[in-house]
Order: C-alpha cells, then sequence, then structure tokens
C-alpha cells in the first residue's frame, strides 16, 4: 500500500503527462498494473481506439486493473486516460522517435547546419516582406510618442527585447514586455499618438491577441511582426507577415527568431535615417556617456 501511495503522490491526479508518468512509474507498479504499463508502452497509437475490455484481454487482466492503473497514471478512469495519452502523442511522437536525427556531429558541421537555416530564413524574410507595410509600418513607429513592444515565450520576448534596445537609441520612448498581465495593463494606457508593436511566431497567442485588442480600442496603432493569416494578422492595423517553416530535427533551435531580428533591425535603420538629425544627437551622446564611464574611445559597438 505505501508502495502504491508513493506514485500517487509523485505523479498527481492534476498530471496530463502521461508518457512521462508511465516512465516515473516504471519499478513502482503492481505485476498487474505492470502489465497495463507494458502494453502501453508498446501500443502507444492503438489505445485510443481500444475500449477497455480489449486492453483488459489484450494484457490478461481485470478491467478494475485497468481502471486502477489508470488512476495510477493521475486519470480518473480510463476514458481520461486515452484523452490525456491522445494529447500527448498529438505533440510528442517526434521526441520519442528520433531515429537516425539522434547521431551526433561536432564542429563545423553542426555550425553549418544552424547557418544554412539562418540563411534559408532570412531569403524567406527577403521574398515575403511587403515593402509597403514595412514602410507603414516605419513612418508609424518613428512618429509615435511611445512604443510598446510585446512578446510572449522564450523567441518572442527576446526580440520584443531586442527592439526595444535599438529603438531607445533613437529618441523613441519603448518598453518591451513579457508578462502576460503587464502587457495588458501597459496597452490599456496607450492612446491615439501611441503604438504597440507584437510580436507573435504562432499569431494565435491569447495575451497578443488581447493587448492588440485593448491597445487599438484606445485608438493606438496596432503592429505586428507575425505569421500570416493568423488571427493576429487580421487583428492588426499593419502586419509584417513572414511565413516560416519549422525545422524537423527537434534539436536544431529555431530559425525565426533570426528572421524576425533582422526585420527588426531594418526597421531601427530605417527609422534612424528617416530621423538622422535627432538620430545622430542621440547615439552622439550615447557614445560620450560610455566613454566617460569606461574611457574606451576606439571603434566599438554602441552600447553593446
Amino acid at each position: 500500500m505505501q508502495a502504491r501511495l508513493k506514485i500517487d503522490d509523485d505523479l498527481g491526479h492534476a498530471a496530463v503527462d502521461v508518457i512521462s508518468n508511465l516512465r516515473k512509474a516504471e519499478g513502482q507498479l503492481s505485476t498487474r498494473e505492470q502489465k497495463v504499463a507494458d502494453f502501453v508502452s508498446a501500443n502507444l497509437e492503438k489505445i485510443s481506439s481500444m475500449t477497455i475490455a480489449e486492453v483488459a484481454r489484450a494484457c490478461d487482466v481485470s478491467s478494475p486493473t485497468v481502471v486502477r492503473f489508470c488512476r495510477t497514471m493521475g486519470c480518473d478512469g480510463f476514458r481520461e486516460f486515452k484523452i490525456r495519452l491522445a494529447q500527448n502523442l498529438a505533440v510528442s511522437l517526434q521526441y520519442l522517435d528520433v531515429g537516425d536525427r539522434a547521431a551526433t556531429e561536432t564542429g563545423a558541421g553542426v555550425l553549418d547546419q544552424v547557418i544554412g537555416a539562418l540563411s534559408a530564413s532570412l531569403n524567406v524574410v527577403r521574398r515575403q516582406l511587403d515593402n509597403d507595410k514595412f514602410e507603414a509600418a516605419k513612418d508609424h513607429i518613428a512618429n509615435a510618442r511611445t512604443v510598446l513592444v510585446g512578446g510572449i515565450g522564450g523567441g518572442s520576448s527576446i526580440v520584443a527585447q531586442e527592439a526595444s534596445n535599438r529603438l531607445f537609441r533613437l529618441g523613441i520612448a519603448t518598453v518591451a514586455v513579457s508578462d502576460s498581465y503587464l502587457l495588458q495593463m501597459r496597452a490599456a494606457t496607450l492612446s491615439k499618438s501611441d503604438v504597440i508593436l507584437l510580436i507573435s511566431s504562432s499569431g494565435e497567442a491569447d495575451e497578443v491577441l488581447s493587448a492588440a485588442e485593448i491597445a487599438g480600442g484606445y485608438g493606438a496603432t496596432t503592429i505586428a511582426i507575425t505569421k500570416s493569416e493568423s488571427t493576429l494578422s487580421r487583428s492588426v492595423e499593419c502586419a509584417l507577415q513572414i511565413d516560416l517553416p519549422e525545422d524537423p530535427d527537434i534539436y536544431k533551435p529555431t530559425a525565426s527568431r533570426y528572421a524576425y531580428l533582422v526585420i527588426i533591425d531594418a526597421l531601427a535603420m530605417a527609422i534612424a535615417q528617416l530621423r538622422s538629425d535627432n538620430t545622430a544627437e542621440n547615439l552622439r551622446r550615447i557614445r560620450a556617456s560610455l566613454t566617460a564611464y569606461h574611457g574606451r574611445t576606439g571603434p566599438q559597438p554602441l552600447g553593446d
């Protein structure tokens, strides 16, 4: 009885990662439940189409044993277990069967893969970016009182931070936000003279969509760098749309953030040229302040 309680405590009935729970429970199950676990592990894709009686017969156990196994996995019963397993498989199969992708490469081989993906992504940007929309986004940002840049999640939040890092140097009051609650709050403070720039590779994040609606409702100009035909691209006034295919190699970081960073750099450069007098003075002040701070006067990245 104590072993069973330990398993339940470790997994928790609110757990949703059934595949992970199967692995955690290995060696701790009763003999009959282990039979069910072994069968499930060997037939992950078949379970969703099987009845509890069919699973019980295949494992040579009773239906109540199957139910007990499902509860050990953190589910209320067999029906919920099948739903949870199907949800896990929908996103997990590519990670469970890596095949030849598990082969390792080092040095130049890995570098070539990353650079190759980067080059392909940048070529996509060159082909797909709409020049008229780019010009419109540039003008809106250049003339904004303030710019709120929002991005939720790993890649998008980094791009948002870099957008803020580029724009403040040009004399544009800019703040980057990656917290979902703070993004809604900041969006509610914007008005007609402000811009919200939203970064989302999927264009479907609820927090980002909500921020666009809130800011737009108060008259702010809404701009997005996102996927075409996404909900976000249809929700903003100016959408810079890029469709980047996901790499099938699960071990290689996505190259989409590079593409988004290139768009940010292009916007920053175009805005700097448009506001050349103000930009030059701001950059001069920044360089002077840094020279006074660290004493170096030779060529170097500006504040990087």
